[in-house]
């Protein structure tokens, strides 16, 4: 992407009512107007609230928004020119239970509070192989602290990825310490009773990967 285009998207998204871009100084000093008020401030409801980590182009937060209109979406990505598309598309269509945060991932537990989400999802991560990169893998022993602190005490995470080995390290991981595993698979759409969330979505990446037969991976867990 040509860095005009970069810029456009930039300016373009300062104009999204769903775009929301905190400073790192906003969040660290907690004066993040939303944090613990997202539904009653962003989305003026009382709906459940799922976030999507990582959200790219934010296809997946925009299509389970359209699929779920009862509950509320917010793609968060420190890529905004990506997650443009998404937001664009959003406010053309007129689907007002999805926003976009703009911040890294590892910020979360300070744009929210705790216990103020239901669920979250974690899509296509770099699953980060080098061991030295351990730090930066989203289903690392810190990021799931950092998830338990904001989820709800019953609430869920969705790891979809299309490599096998973020899929083995965590699936690992979980059992190691004790988390609750709801569901794992190895291609969801090869084996039967994959849920309808899991396989009725598709990002565009995902759809490429499996017209070269590339297994998409899932798991449904709880943080102990």
């Amino acid at each position: 992407m040509g860095s005009k285009n970069k810029l456009r998207r930039f300016k373009e998204n300062e104009t999204f009512s769903n775009v929301i871009q905190p400073s790192r100084d906003e969040l660290v000093t907690d004066n993040f107007k939303y944090k613990g008020h997202w539904k009653s401030s962003f989305f003026k409801n009382t709906n459940p609230l799922v976030l999507e980590l990582g959200c790219g182009k934010g296809e997946y937060s925009v299509a389970l928004a359209k699929k779920y209109p009862e509950k509320n979406f917010i793609g968060i990505d420190i890529k905004g020119a990506r997650f443009w598309r998404g937001a664009k598309t959003a406010i053309e269509e007129g689907i007002p239970n999805v926003g976009f945060l703009r911040t890294q991932i590892e910020l979360v537990d300070f744009a929210f509070a705790k216990n103020e989400v239901d669920e979250i999802w974690i899509t296509f991560p770099d699953p980060q192989i080098k061991y030295k990169r351990t730090k930066h893998r989203m289903t690392n022993s810190q990021f799931l602290k950092r998830y338990k602190t904001i989820l709800k005490p019953e609430g869920i995470v969705n790891l979809k990825t299309d490599s096998e080995f973020m899929h083995g390290y965590t699936l690992g991981l979980l059992h190691g310490e004790g988390h609750e595993v709801l569901y794992a698979n190895h291609d969801v759409y090869k084996q039967e009773g994959s849920p309808e969330e899991v396989t009725s979505i598709q990002t565009f990446y995902e759809s490429q990967y499996l017209e070269h037969n590339k297994p998409i991976t899932y798991i449904r867990f709880k943080i102990k």
